[in-house]
């Protein structure tokens, strides 16, 4: 195994970690506003190193979906579209980590907030992701061309979630549905930047239009096995 330093900010880094690869997994950065030039510096240094195929960690259903999120994402596929290198697209869909990193501060406040009503949210771990990401790549099978539409198996709505929470906690925890622009101020009250918190909140908005549901089994179709539960994600947060 080799070490490269790889920089989506410094095109320099990016060709010389690509010498001699032939795939490439490109995970869509995490600096929100910044993503589409960033992945553009990757596409362009995997397509001068000649690379046979890259695999792009996107967004589920990112040509229809209502987030906002999606926009950062469908600029990168149009442009790996016009780049003439072969890809593959992992359309990842919520990760069950974005609600977990709220639990402790439901139990704490008595209460879980958002703004996503009943819609219904098909979340699945980073570790499962990461390993339908493994196996797209390492495929002896050819990918080029697919897309790949990944969510979890389980669908819930933030209510139920509150009700597992409660569950194992021993606490009752509702779930307070908030306007929008209620649950982004709330999120910038706890200390999250105002771009990012505008992001989630418009995502909770989104799940009301579908935007977080996929009940089409890719995901675990992908990796052999169910996706991990929601139940089992909280008991590592809880205990």
């Amino acid at each position: 195994m080799q070490v490269r330093e790889a920089d989506y900010t410094k095109p320099d880094t990016l060709n010389s970690a690509f010498k001699g690869a032939n795939k490439v997994l490109l995970i869509s950065s995490s600096e929100v506003g910044q993503r589409a030039e960033q992945h553009r510096n990757v596409i362009d240094a995997a397509k001068n190193q000649g690379v046979s195929l890259i695999a792009y960690t996107s967004l589920l259903h990112a040509d229809t979906s209502p987030l906002l999120l999606a926009k950062e994402h469908l600029e990168t596929e149009k442009y790996l579209q016009q780049s003439g290198v072969p890809f593959v697209l992992l359309r990842n869909g919520w990760y069950t980590e974005n609600y977990l990193a709220s639990v402790k501060p439901a139990i704490e406040y008595g209460a879980f907030i958002g703004s996503a009503g009943e819609g219904l949210i098909s979340s699945a771990t980073r570790d499962d992701y990461a390993q339908a990401a493994a196996v797209v790549i390492t495929s002896a099978t050819p990918q080029a061309g697919k897309v790949y539409e990944l969510a979890g198996d389980e669908s819930y709505t933030l209510a139920e979630l509150a009700a597992l929470i409660s569950q194992q906690s021993g606490k009752t925890i509702p779930y307070v549905n908030l306007p929008e622009h209620e649950y982004k101020a709330a999120l910038v009250g706890a200390g999250i930047p105002e771009p990012f918190a505008a992001l989630l909140a418009d995502s909770d908005k989104g799940a009301l239009n579908a935007g977080l549901f996929d009940n089409q089994g890719a995901l675990s179709a992908l990796i052999g096995r169910p996706t991990t539960r929601l139940s089992e994600s909280l008991k590592a947060v809880i205990n």
